[in-house]
This record gives structure tokens, C-alpha cells and sequence, in this order.
């Protein structure tokens, strides 16, 4: 269609106006396109010739940016990768990488905060099973207090004198140690003459957290689990994978103190999530020898690319923020002997290991030690093959020359009964304490330390904890095709991509009841803003609330939000959906966390770029209104904006401390922020806002039901 056809022609459609570029001219209803070419009488014989289609019974949720997050995260990946290259291959000399090992070693040291102290660990050996080359100790021992590890002590009947050890950590297995590939390398060690204690990761094995009278997982176990028990602890400071890591640190002091093993020839290994806690150990204790992590060292950014969310075990907080990769957890370990282990056919992306262990052999090559590490691919599928098996046995090998053959023996699998370490098969059972349980002591205790905020002080608390950036300017605004048909409160609604950030789109929706051009209109003085709770363009049609507050200010106008990751940019990335534990929100979430960046944080600073927004266009009094999860950003908002002069939530969390001390909780890490309870709660918040004329409806506990 020519643009110079006249606008009154009747075959003038929105989609001929989409493709001219016309749109942006047209004041586009909530009712359907309309053209401002037209009188009045006009208008009328029109709509009598041809009456309006009856709106969808069902509507498709709006949903134009569903990238929005993956391009945002993936640029920040890609520039640390980058940088992080760069800065080794500059590196000339010894003393150029024995600073390099300093200063990334303090980054990765910070990422996992304090490490408990050293208790008795109350070692108690339940059940002896005897076999052919070797015998089975079922072994239980306290890695904090009263908080039992179950393991299999493998101890191998034809050795002379102390013998070299390793300690194995279980990837993601119900059954924990008793799961075939562990069992299996753990029978392959011991018939080539090694001691083996393997151990159950918390939430696998006989270590379920959750489970119900007849001891059976409540929450699925393994990854499920791991996300459950581990979320809050972002809340008062602490990190799971530390605890995952822990338990193995006194694994290793347990094996100190069996006379049999050689304590200066102690080495690691574990698949998976097993990897994972290889690599922690890497970062955290020295002692050991050698370590091999299998099928889990990649890049952030292989991982981003390929769209393979990470257990909250295996993301520390603080790492994209400090520049830190896979590969730098494992500098610290550095001149020790340390194995690379994956597979070509893995479901994570093969190339960040091979530059993962690139980058990490340019270290030992400068530090004189390059054959300390070394990397093997083997041909299978994700997990601890045959072949990945045997490399790690002649690795071994290769580091105590204790061994002459790394031929995996014949193996003979056990039933999960013969290696249980407790009467039932869970620890559960001894009633003992649980992460949870020590989650709720740590949230008390902070509550009970902490000093009352108000005012200045309680801003300032909230800016530091939040790490805000600063604010400068007017936001520069998309003007976006309105959508027709949607059933708004009001018959126009003009939509609008505010950019909070480079990369970052807010969507704002201003509602009218006459037709106006997009150019955002001045005034009123006075206007409501609707942060929503999962998408503005349904509740607009669906939340009473925002017609409750349009009629008690009919003079304000009228504006609804979507913040990033929300309703129009929702993502569409990951294979399981949006809200599932392990999805797209859970996703960016724990990305965000190791951007030092939570998203409550992102998300209240587009609030606050789009109250500047409205305040650039002559909105100079904001009633701040949101829902469920739009109303903890809009807390914080609240609190730093003076433009808002009230606010309004519904359904909002009713403190960070019920969820920590909650067995059952709903609420989204999105919803997290690190440390938090270290310094305020969301009472604070409520308290302060009392001047800004606050009113909470139906306040949530850590149950949400949302």
C-alpha cells in the first residue's frame, strides 16, 4: 500500500498501517485502530455499517521481548570471558602468574564466605560388609553439629603400610553412593588398591532434607531439593555449595584420622554435581593431592548460550561480578595435580572445558608446572563413563605411582540396602539437625543483632545491600504498536518501552479515555503507577485493584508495568518453563545473584527509571500500586523515590524471615536478596513507609499461594 493514499480510504487495516510505518500516526484503542482523519458523524455511520468483532473469549498473553534477559546476561558473560582471557594470555612471567593466582584466589575465597568451625566429628562405623578384594565400612560422621554424613569406606584388603586415599563426591543420584556410576568408581579404586570414602551430597542418598513419615523425599530430592534447602540460605549470608563443599573438607579430616590412609596422598573426585564439589574443593582446601572433576568444569557463557540452568550449589554469589569463570575456582588449587574430565557428547557444551583448561595450562606452564594438569574427552554421554573412569584411576596413577594398571577391574554393583549407614536408609530417622534448621537459627540470630533503621539510615542500608546504580537523566522511551482488543479499564492505552539501562526495557502501558498520539502526553500533575505481579496486560483486565484505585483518583493518570523479565518480557528461554523451580525466572535469577545484581534490585531500579520517566513528563505526585511480586521492588522504590507520595501493595511477602524459617515456601528466588537479614526486613521497609500513607492488603506469608 502507498503512503500517499488518503487515510480516509476504508481499506486502510492495521496491518497496512504496520507495514507503511503509518501506526505511530494513529491513536490506536483498546477497542480497535482508529483513524484521527475522521470526523465524529464519520466515525458513527462507520461503526453502524460495520459493528466492532466481539473480543477473543481468551487472549494471548503479550509477550513481544522474551530475550530481553538472555541478550542482557549473555553480553556481560561474553565481555568477562573476554577479559578474563585477555588478562592471562598478557601474563609474560613466574611472578606475573603467582599475582594473578593471589588476586584471583582472595575473589574465589570471598565468593563462599566464612567456613565453620571445626567440630568433633563423632565418627561411627554402622556396618561392616566384607568382599572378595576389599571391605565396605558404612560410616557415619558429624560435618557440623549434630549434622550427620553418611558414607562407604572402601578399604582394600591387600595393602602394605598407609595407603593414598580418595575422597568421592556424588553427582546428582537419588540414591547417592549407592547410584551404579559411584559405586563403580569407588569399586574400581579399591580393587586397584586405593582407599575410597564417597560420601551423599546433602538432599541425596540417606541425606533427604524433606521427606515424609515413611522417610521418602518430599521434594523429589537431588536437584529439587538442592534449590529448596538452598534458597534461603542466600538470606542470611550463606552459600550451598559451601556446605556441599564442607562435607567433603571433613570427609578428608576423617580419613586423617584412620590409621590405614597415607594423609599426605589424599585426592578428590566426583561427577556432575560431584564435579561441582571437586571443583569447590579445589577452591577451599589445599590438602588435597589431586582432583579430578568430571562432566562439570564449562564457561558461564557456554552454559548461558546453551540455556542449561546451574543448581544454586553451583553458582556463587559475587563470581560474574568479580570476573570469575570455572576455570578460575580451580587457580587457587594451583601447582597441585588436577585433572579435567568431560565428554563429547555431553549436554553441556565441550568447548568451555577445552577453554576453561587452556586457560589454566598457560598458569601451570609459567609456574613450571605443566604437568600437573591435564584434560581427558571422553566419547559418552554426560556422566562418569568407563573411559573418564579409567582416566582419572591412571591419573592417580600417575600422581602416588601407587598403582601399575588403570584398567577398570570387574565390578560387582550392591544393592542401596547393603550400603545404607542407617537402620532405614535416611538420617532422618535420628531426628538430627537440618539446613533448614540451621537457617532459621541464623535468620533469629541476625534478628536479634540487628539495630532498628529508620529514615536516612534505613535508605542507606537499602542502596548498599541492593548495590543500586546510580541515576542520571531522563530515560529514552520506545514508542511501541498498541495492541487492539484487550479489554483495559480504559478504552486507549498507549504502549511504551522505557530503557531503564543499555539492554534493558521496561513496558509501560498509559491509559485514556480519548484517543491521543503517541508522544507521551504532560500532566497531570498527580498519576498511578501498576507494577504487576506477573503480566500489566492482564491484570489491567483481571486485578480489581486497579480499578479500585483508578476510581478513588479519577483525575490521575494512569500507567501499569511490566519489569524486566515480566509479563511483555517474560522469557521464553530453558526447557522448563517459566515458574518451575528450575526455569527461565529461577534462570536469570541466579544469574543476577552472581552479578551481585539480585533481581528485586533490577527490578526496583526500573521502577525507579520509570517514576524519573514520569516525572520528566509532569507526573510530579506518584501513588505507587503493586501486586505479589512487583510489590517487594516496589518497596525499595518506594523508599528511594521521593516522587512517590503513596503506595499501595497487595499481596506483598510478609518478611524474609518467615521464608527462612519456613519447611514449605512458594516464593521465587527472583524474589531474594542476598544477606538481607544481615541488615533489615521487609517490616523495616512497611514501617517507613507509613508516611508515604501505605496500605497493605492481604499481606503474604512464605506460603504465597501466587
Amino acid at each position: 500500500m502507498s503512503s500517499s493514499k488518503s487515510p480516509r480510504t476504508s481499506s486502510l487495516t492495521r496491518r497496512d498501517l504496520l507495514r507503511s510505518g503509518g501506526l505511530g500516526l494513529i491513536g490506536v484503542s483498546a477497542l480497535g485502530p482508529v483513524s484521527p482523519s475522521l470526523s465524529a458523524a464519520e466515525e458513527k455511520s462507520a461503526a453502524k455499517k460495520k459493528a466492532p468483532a466481539a473480543p477473543p473469549a481468551e487472549l494471548v498473553p503479550l509477550n513481544r521481548f522474551p530475550r530481553l534477559m538472555q541478550d542482557y546476561f549473555l553480553k556481560r558473560v561474553v565481555e568477562n570471558e573476554r577479559a578474563a582471557e585477555a588478562r592471562v594470555a598478557g601474563l609474560c612471567s613466574r611472578a606475573d602468574a603467582e599475582e594473578y593466582v593471589r588476586d584471583i584466589s582472595a575473589k574465589v575465597r570471598r565468593c563462599f564466605g566464612p567456613l565453620p568451625e571445626k567440630g568433633p566429628l563423632n565418627p561411627r562405623v554402622t556396618r561392616t560388609v566384607d568382599r572378595d578384594a576389599y571391605t565396605i565400612e558404612n560410616v557415619i560422621f558429624d560435618s557440623r553439629p549434630d549434622f550427620p554424613v553418611t558414607g562407604n569406606l572402601y578399604l582394600p584388603k591387600m595393602r602394605v603400610g598407609k595407603t593414598p586415599a580418595v575422597v568421592g563426591v556424588c553427582g546428582h543420584s537419588l540414591n547417592g553412593k549407592a547410584g551404579g556410576t559411584y559405586q563403580s568408581f569407588a569399586q574400581g579404586l579399591a580393587r586397584l588398591g586405593y582407599i575410597v570414602l564417597i560420601i551423599d551430597p546433602i538432599g541425596q542418598g540417606e541425606r533427604f532434607q524433606y521427606v515424609d513419615a515413611a522417610l521418602k523425599p518430599l521434594k523429589e530430592g537431588s536437584v529439587r531439593e538442592h534449590l529448596h534447602v538452598g534458597n534461603p540460605q542466600f538470606l542470611v549470608g550463606e552459600f550451598f555449595g559451601t556446605w556441599q563443599a564442607w562435607d567433603a573438607i571433613r570427609a578428608f579430616d576423617y580419613l586423617q584420622t584412620r590409621p590405614e590412609v597415607d594423609g599426605t596422598r589424599i585426592m578428590v573426585t566426583g561427577n556432575s554435581g560431584g564435579g561441582t564439589i571437586t571443583t569447590w574443593c579445589c577452591a577451599l582446601e589445599p590438602r588435597f593431592l589431586a582432583a579430578a572433576p568430571s562432566c562439570f568444569i564449562n564457561t558461564f557463557r557456554r552454559m548461558l548460550e546453551s540455556e542449561q540452568p546451574a543448581d544454586t550449589e553451583q553458582c556463587p554469589p559475587h563470581t560474574l561480578a568479580q570476573g570469575l569463570d570455572h576455570a578460575e575456582f580451580l587457580v587457587p588449587y594451583i601447582p597441585r595435580h588436577l585433572i579435567l574430565l568431560g565428554q563429547e557428547k555431553d549436554m553441556f557444551d565441550a568447548r568451555g572445558l577445552e577453554q576453561s583448561y587452556v586457560r589454566l595450562r598457560r598458569l601451570y606452564e609459567l609456574l613450571g608446572v605443566r604437568e600437573h594438569v591435564d584434560h581427558f574427552m571422553g566419547p559418552d554421554y554426560h556422566g562418569y563413563s568407563q573411559p573418564n573412569r579409567e582416566a582419572m584411576y591412571g591419573w592417580c596413577n600417575r600422581v602416588t605411582g601407587h598403582a601399575r594398571t588403570q584398567k577398570e577391574p570387574a565390578l560387582t554393583l550392591e544393592k542401596d540396602e547393603v550400603l545404607w549407614c542407617t537402620p532405614r536408609g535416611q538420617v532422618a530417622d535420628l531426628r538430627p539437625n537440618t539446613v533448614l534448621s540451621f537457617t532459621r537459627d541464623s535468620a533469629e540470630r541476625l534478628r536479634a543483632g540487628r539495630k532498628p533503621l529508620t529514615g536516612v539510615a534505613l535508605e542507606r542500608a537499602l542502596a548498599e545491600t541492593l548495590r543500586l546504580p546510580a541515576r542520571s537523566g531522563t530515560p529514552d522511551y520506545r514508542i511501541l504498536p498498541a495492541v487492539a482488543n484487550r479489554r483495559y479499564p480504559k478504552r486507549f492505552a498507549a504502549h511504551y518501552a522505557v530503557e531503564t539501562e543499555p539492554g534493558i526495557l521496561a513496558i509501560v502501558l498509559r491509559l485514556a479515555d480519548a484517543s491521543a498520539s503517541y508522544r507521551v502526553p504532560r500532566g497531570p500533575r498527580r498519576a498511578v503507577l501498576y507494577v504487576s505481579h506477573r503480566s500489566a496486560d492482564a491484570e489491567l483486565r483481571d486485578e480489581p485493584l486497579v480499578r479500585e484505585v483508578m476510581a478513588a483518583d479519577p483525575d490521575a493518570a494512569v500507567f501499569a508495568c511490566d519489569v524486566r523479565g515480566i509479563g511483555d518480557s517474560q522469557p521464553n528461554t530453558t526447557s522448563k518453563g517459566f515458574t518451575d523451580p528450575y526455569g527461565s525466572d529461577y534462570f536469570y535469577a541466579i544469574y543476577g545473584i552472581m552479578s551481585d545484581q539480585p533481581y528485586p534490585a533490577q527490578r526496583a531500579f526500573d521502577i525507579l527509571r520509570v517514576v524519573d520517566w514520569l516525572q520528566a513528563h509532569g507526573h510530579e505526585e506518584i501513588h505507587l500500586v503493586a501486586k505479589g511480586w512487583g510489590a517487594i521492588p516496589a518497596t525499595f522504590a518506594a523508599l528511594l523515590a521521593p516522587a512517590v507520595k503513596r503506595v499501595t501493595l497487595k499481596h506483598a511477602l510478609s518478611s524474609y524471615a518467615d521464608i527462612a524459617a519456613a519447611e514449605d515456601y512458594d516464593w521465587p528466588l527472583s524474589a531474594f536478596i542476598p544477606e538481607v537479614l544481615k541488615t533489615f526486613d521487609l517490616p523495616d521497609c512497611y514501617a517507613a513507609l507509613a508516611g508515604k500513607q501505605l496500605k497493605l492488603i492481604e499481606t503474604k506469608g512464605a506460603q504465597s499461594g501466587l
